[in-house]
């Protein structure tokens, strides 16, 4: 084909042809306008989506060691005001009002408290200090002598109570501690003396059986992998009332630790069954 031919054969098809529809700049930006309102729809939906997932895997967020965290009490269930009103209070507070936690911060139980602070003190043996935090620290950061005195539950209508005490015990720098934790009387702890002793923070450790006169007492002489305490006896009085006494090597990673402890087995276990710990 020619030049010539080729330019007669573009005309007919041009002319062949239907010509598109005239520009109309009302339906281009009714077209944008569609076109922008999709995109947006698109964004909002992932990112529900996300805000949904960030929830869900809140429970099973990896903690720095690897552990899984969970909020405390499990995962979080969706508020019910109903469930509000069935809500049992906190025990009454020295001034007849409930209590705003379970931590006594006055009156008899917070007195109880107190005392077995003054007892485990008491005890400390010849060759070691009990170190005392300076006056003017308020008590919530105290960590060398510390007592509290917690609710524990209603059992056939019978408030109970626990009461913790931790007292640092030195040799020159070299400091550790004896932590004494007392159970009121109708308690649901176990009585086996090694079963009791592994009831103690939850902690596992080779156990054996010691007699003080008539009683048995568990002591662990040996903890697992849980570091916070080295020994711990636990002993349940015949009314009921479960102590344990616990000693440690260590107060805090960063304090020099005890080359030795305190108190020999046979003596941690005595101390277990000792009245001055015996709350009534």
């Amino acid at each position: 084909m020619n030049g010539e031919d080729l330019r007669e054969a573009l005309r007919r098809e041009m002319d062949d042809a239907t010509p598109p529809p005239p520009l109309s700049t009302a339906a281009a930006l009714g077209a944008g306008r569609r076109a922008h309102s999709r995109r947006r729809a698109v964004r909002a939906c992932a990112g529900s989506a996300a805000v949904l997932l960030a929830v869900v895997g809140f429970a099973a967020l990896g903690a720095p060691r690897g552990d899984v965290y969970q909020p405390a009490g499990g995962p979080q269930a969706i508020p019910n005001p109903s469930a509000s009103d069935t809500k049992k209070p906190w025990p009454a507070g020295p001034d007849g009002q409930p209590q705003e936690d379970r931590t006594a911060r006055a009156g008899s139980k917070y007195d109880q408290g107190l005392r077995l602070l003054d007892e485990v003190v008491s005890v400390v043996p010849a060759g070691y200090t009990a170190p005392e935090d300076p006056a003017n620290q308020p008590a919530d950061q105290r960590t060398l002598r510390t007592h509290q005195a917690q609710f524990e539950d209603t059992v056939n209508g019978v408030d109970l109570w626990s009461y913790l005490t931790s007292v640092a015990v030195a040799q020159g720098q070299d400091t550790g501690r004896v932590v004494v934790e007392v159970h009121d009387a109708g308690n649901q702890l176990p009585s086996e003396p090694c079963a009791l002793a592994r009831q103690f923070w939850g902690m596992q450790g080779e156990c054996q059986v010691e007699t003080v006169g008539a009683a048995q007492v568990g002591v662990v002489v040996r903890s697992g992998a849980d570091d916070r305490l080295d020994q711990w006896s636990a002993y349940r009085h015949p009314d009921g009332v479960v102590v344990f006494v616990a000693q440690g090597r260590k107060i805090a990673e960063t304090q020099p630790e005890l080359t030795k402890l305190p108190f020999s087995v046979p003596q941690l276990a005595a101390l277990a069954v000792d009245e001055r710990f015996h709350l009534k």
